[in-house]
């Protein structure tokens, strides 16, 4: 090997000798230092919100079915009319219906008849009363006079002043005056029985005439069921029927058909369920925002109008006071629509963010870089016990310092300190595999500050 060989051999072993040395000088410093990611501690308006998926609802709709079991003859709406209250909807066949109302008020006027000819003949029989009370007093003064004659015959009898004859004759007309008050008094006991028939006669008349009044009553109101008029202004959003179809009454459990669905669209709703662990900040009145799926990325604004009590298991139904499930929970919340727009329709399904609270201008700090920590409990002497604290890794030149806070409302990615920091402070916000493994006065190296304006 010449001279020259060897001299470039060293420079290349001294080379790499150095460059090794500088590399194992750097790895020895630098191999407990962990890569962080930082960001500030920045005041700023925060909202927290609870996001639930649901449906488009009318806030009232009513399902229209029939009262009777017949033919539908006629209905002049379509799905998608608008109506108001009292349009016809549906026209029933009625023909057995309509005769039964012309023969209930041909029975009705029979028996006006009847009590009409009852209270002419309780007239009539009020005037035989009075003609025979009339007669009676006739009578009675006839034979008080007759017996006046009498008692003066048989006084001039006794003295022989008049002939038995004229006596006799006097006698004779006592006793016809008092056959004739005898039989006025028949007649009045005559007519007053007849009055008290007629008055009972008129009484039954009374009761069937009340009967056929019930039956008019009754005969007209299966008629008009047969017109099935819009109850609400609305539209109608469910029509499943046509001409000639039978509209089917539902018996007992069995429900009848259902012809149509009428919705006031005035008021529409969303119904959306919540699930438990956020139910509790739901408030009536709280803001929301409504995002129809139909509707692109158009957001609707509304407001919670009805906050369920009872919970809904995801299976369906309510829940019982009986039983352990263990099955996870919704509850009910209606949103309503403040300006909501014509092209919706119910059945639409949405997604709602309630805004269950907001602050102005408060210190806050990106959600993951909140963190938790375990420490002796001071309490325990023998400290065998632990408390955990919520808190956050503050940056001191290139260690961390674990500082706990007091936190608040939590936004969509930020979260509210209330305790424990100050404004601009410089914390670790990630990644969660260095957060997990950090502790005090542990040596890092920022990779990236997130700023927020």
């Amino acid at each position: 090997m010449t001279l020259t060989k060897k001299l470039i051999l060293g420079v290349l072993l001294a080379g790499g000798a150095g460059t090794g040395g500088y590399y194992g000088y750097n790895y020895y410093h630098t191999k407990d230092i962990v890569v962080v990611q930082a960001g500030e501690v920045v005041r700023q308006d925060l909202a927290q919100s609870v996001a639930a998926n649901g449906e488009i609802k009318p806030k009232k709709s009513v399902n229209i079915s029939s009262n009777t079991m017949g033919r539908i003859v006629h209905m002049p709406v379509k799905e998608g009319a608008h109506v108001r209250t009292g349009d016809l909807l549906i026209s029933l066949e009625s023909i057995q219906t309509e005769a039964d109302v012309e023969s209930a008020q041909a029975t009705l006027s029979a028996a006006e008849t009847e009590l009409a000819g009852m209270t002419s003949q309780i007239k009539s029989n009020e005037a035989a009363i009075a003609s025979a009370k009339a007669d009676i007093t006739r009578v009675q003064a006839e034979q008080s006079r007759a017996k006046l004659n009498l008692d003066r015959a048989e006084s001039m009898n006794k003295k022989g002043l008049i002939a038995r004859e004229q006596y006799d004759s006097t006698k004779s007309d006592y006793d016809v005056a008092s056959t004739a008050v005898t039989a006025a008094k028949a007649r009045l006991d005559q007519a007053e029985a007849q009055a008290a028939q007629t008055l009972n006669q008129r009484e039954s008349a009374s009761m069937r005439l009340a009967q056929q009044r019930t039956q008019v009553i009754r005969a007209k109101d299966q008629l008009s069921k047969t017109i099935i008029t819009s109850p609400l202004d609305g539209m109608i959003t469910y029509l499943p029927v046509n001409e000639g179809e039978i509209a089917i009454v539902g018996i007992q459990n069995s429900p009848g058909t259902t012809l149509m669905t009428i919705a006031d669209m005035s008021v529409i709703t969303a119904e959306v369920k919540v699930d438990e662990a956020d139910i509790v900040n739901v408030r009536l009145g709280q803001e929301a925002e409504i995002k129809v799926d139909a509707l692109g990325d158009k957001k609707l604004k509304g407001h919670v109008s009805e906050v369920g009590n009872s919970a809904l298991t995801r299976s369906g139904g309510t829940t019982s006071n009986q039983g352990g499930t263990q099955e996870a929970k919704d509850f009910k919340v209606v949103i309503t629509l403040d300006e909501p727009p014509d092209t919706l329709r119910p059945g639409l399904s949405c997604t709602v963010t309630i805004i269950t609270a907001r602050t102005s201008k408060v210190l806050t700090i990106p959600i993951q870089a909140l963190t938790v920590r375990e420490f002796d409990d001071p309490n325990d002497p023998l400290k065998r016990k632990k408390i955990e604290k919520e808190g956050v890794y503050v940056l001191k030149n290139d260690t961390v310092l674990f500082k706990p806070v007091k936190t608040g409302i939590t936004g969509t990615t930020d979260m509210e300190i209330l305790e424990g920091l100050s404004e601009n402070e410089k914390i670790v916000t990630g990644p969660y595999q260095a957060l997990r493994g950090l502790e005090d006065n542990k040596k890092v190296k920022v990779e990236q500050a997130e700023k927020k304006k």
